[in-house]
């Protein structure tokens, strides 16, 4: 099969005017979409856009009010018009493993769905071997899938989908809550798909920087189509540029930024304004000109990314019920203690559960003010390193200091020091928001003399002011993460550990729940340790420890982690031809091992970037591929966490 649609096919989905409501309230408004044969098409927003109400109508297991719908050129208007596509198509829905069963091995789980797809002994043989292979599951074909990691269950959520070779495969944020490893054997799947069957697929994310993956997408907010078409179409269509720079001090460039612009966010040491209607060079000379009594270090404008369009566009069609940077976060009201330069130490700090060691002899320090980030797969030890180092599991060796306090025996001082936001949101859900504030002002033994001073600057600093009477339940995913912090600082700590905190969360809600970090640890001098494996959020850390299977194997800023890549693996090499699938698998052939698609792009890494060049135009000559661009870019902290990850898995396996 060609790598392009023919020009007389017809699409393999075609939406218009589709329209869905619950008792009511409108989920999906009006939308019209069009998916052409051997497509990545990705719809991409936050919760409660719509994404999967469309995806599920698709599918065939959704019913709607309003508009037509079409699936392989049939019309579904019915149930048994639905049953006519579901044989040609898979379906994965959101969650973790939820299409799978829990006690059920990886092959049991296979050959169950290969049994309800029909699929041959002859066939699933075949099948299994392969997709279990590029999966990198064939050594685990007898762990029960409730002992996977979160990446694992999602790749055998994905096989189990692609066992009876759909023509079409519907996948619902299939890489939510992943690790990159495995958001990246994810993708190189794909792609293998698309060359070796011509398979369609339509993708919901709510990653932004998994756009450039799509061949197109439709960017979707409350029900609506924001913007469609290629990822660098819509970047267009923001109308502005994207201004970087680094200026000290830091916090007084960004005060006197957000007086100007509504989109500004500081991201570790850099500064970031979004600059309607200007060019890159009026933008940044704009940016200079309003900054007084600040020393600027590096100044530079480019093209906005997906996310700052995103932004762009919703401020723009007055979507977002606030602008990004339009709240200003308020004072302690007391002052913290001593500072003692140093907030936390893990000395050589180890866990065992019986036989598993999942943290193993770690070393870090955090300082007062630092925004600090544990980074790691689904797995690493990033959770238990935290519930150690505040006292919740006791360690198996090693020492540790918070706030002060030993960790091994001063269990109560700690909690009373430290704010504590946990993976799985530690919210009362059938409290309302000023109940849970309450509620937590006396855990953490908040004096009641201030009580209710607390709890009204717990709701200012959060911005809960229109929904102190919701009950906690039915909030946004955005605001309600605002509350779980909200109710960690609401005694006001030194130290606040944060564990994954903004997973799933779109980019105005992450921006917002940022500002009050970046406030938190410039202003009032808080140290933070974040985990994370969001790749964009580790971006806003002043230094990262990189964890692999329970040790820490790189310990650097974000900048001196990608510098270290750079001088180890080169630069970025973005490689666009006129038929990318053959590339990449002749890429793949001369040893380009890490060479992957992005869109209608390949990414690789190269040290010598002259010599990479010319053996790529060599190949491609070969089979008279044409070569339309080669540009250089620098790797991004993905590359550096990809990189490092699978070079010791390598390793390992030797």
């Amino acid at each position: 099969m060609g790598e392009t649609a023919l020009v007389n096919e017809k699409p393999v989905i075609k939406v218009q005017g589709f329209c869905k409501s619950y008792k009511k309230q409108p989920a999906v408004k009006g939308v019209d979409l069009s998916v052409e044969r051997g497509e990545i098409y990705g719809l991409i927003g936050p919760d409660g856009s719509g994404k999967s109400s469309l995806m599920k109508a698709i599918a065939g297991v959704l019913s709607f009010e309003q508009g037509e719908l079409e699936v392989f050129g049939i019309k579904v208007d019915s149930e048994s018009a639905a049953e006519l596509i579901k044989a040609r198509l898979g379906f994965m829905p959101q969650g973790l493993g939820l299409n799978l069963y829990a006690d059920l091995s990886v092959e049991e789980n296979i050959d169950f769905f290969a049994q309800l797809r029909q699929v041959t002994p002859a066939q699933l043989d075949q099948r299994k071997r392969k997709l279990l292979g590029i999966t990198r599951l064939d050594k685990f074909r007898d762990r029960p899938m409730k002992n996977l990691s979160g990446g694992m269950k999602q790749k055998l959520g994905l096989v189990c989908t692609l066992i009876h070779e759909p023509e079409l495969i519907i996948l619902d944020e299939p890489t939510t809550g992943v690790d990159p490893v495995s958001r990246g054997d994810f993708w190189a799947i794909l792609a293998e798909l698309l060359r070796e069957q011509g398979v369609t697929a339509l993708v919901a994310t709510a990653y932004m920087d998994e756009a450039a993956r799509f061949h197109r997408l439709s960017l979707m907010y409350d029900g609506l189509i924001l913007a469609a078409g290629e990822p660098e179409f819509i970047c267009r269509q923001a109308q502005g540029s994207l201004v970087e720079l680094s200026a000290e001090p830091q916090i007084q460039a960004l005060d006197q930024l957000k007086n100007h612009y509504s989109q500004v966010e500081a991201i570790g040491s850099r500064l970031r304004v979004f600059v309607d209607n200007q060019s890159s060079d009026q933008a940044a000379k704009t940016v200079s000109g309003l900054l007084v009594g600040v020393d600027i270090k590096a100044i530079r404008a480019s093209q906005p990314e997906l996310e700052d369009a995103f932004i762009a566009l919703l401020r723009r069609q007055r979507l977002s019920e606030q602008k990004t940077n339009s709240h200003t976060v308020p004072r302690f009201d007391k002052p913290l203690l001593e500072n003692q330069g140093i907030a936390i130490v893990a000395r050589q700090l180890t866990r065992d559960f019986g036989q598993f060691r999942a943290v193993d002899q770690i070393d870090f320090t955090v300082r007062q003010g630092e925004i600090f980030g544990l980074l790691g797969a689904n797995g690493a030890g990033k959770t238990t390193a935290i519930k150690m180092l505040t006292g919740i599991l006791p360690p198996t060796g090693g020492e540790g200091q918070v706030a002060g306090a030993d960790m091994r025996y001063a269990g109560q001082t700690i909690k009373e020091r430290i704010g504590y936001m946990s993976q799985a949101f530690s919210l009362y859900l059938d409290l309302t928001v000023i109940e849970n504030i309450r509620l937590y002002a006396r855990i953490y033994g908040v004096n009641r003399d201030i009580i209710k001073q607390r709890i009204a600057w717990v709701i200012d600093i959060a911005g809960l002011t229109d929904v102190t009477g919701q009950m906690t339940a039915g909030l946004p995913m955005g605001i309600r993460q605002r509350l779980a912090l909200g109710c960690a600082l609401v005694h006001q700590p030194g130290v606040l550990f944060l564990d994954e905190p903004t997973s799933g969360v779109d980019p105005v809600g992450r921006r917002r729940f940022w500002d009050i970090l970046v406030h938190l640890a410039r202003v009032e001098q808080v140290a933070i340790l974040v985990t994370t494996h969001y790749m964009s959020e580790a971006e806003h850390c002043d230094h990262l420890a990189l964890m692999y299977a329970g040790r820490v194997i790189s310990d650097e800023s974000p900048t001196n982690m990608i510098q270290s890549l750079q001088q180890e693996a080169g630069q970025l090499l973005e490689i666009t031809t006129d038929r990318p699938l053959e590339t990449l698998a002749l890429l793949k052939q001369a040893g380009f091992n890490g060479a992957a698609l992005f869109g209608k792009h390949i990414h690789l890494l190269a040290l010598d970037i002259a010599a990479a060049e010319k053996q790529i135009r060599t190949l491609l000559d070969r089979q008279a591929i044409r070569l339309i661009d080669s540009t250089i870019h620098a790797p991004t902290l993905e590359d550096v966490f990809v990189y490092r990850v699978l070079a010791l898995e390598n390793k390992e396996r030797l």
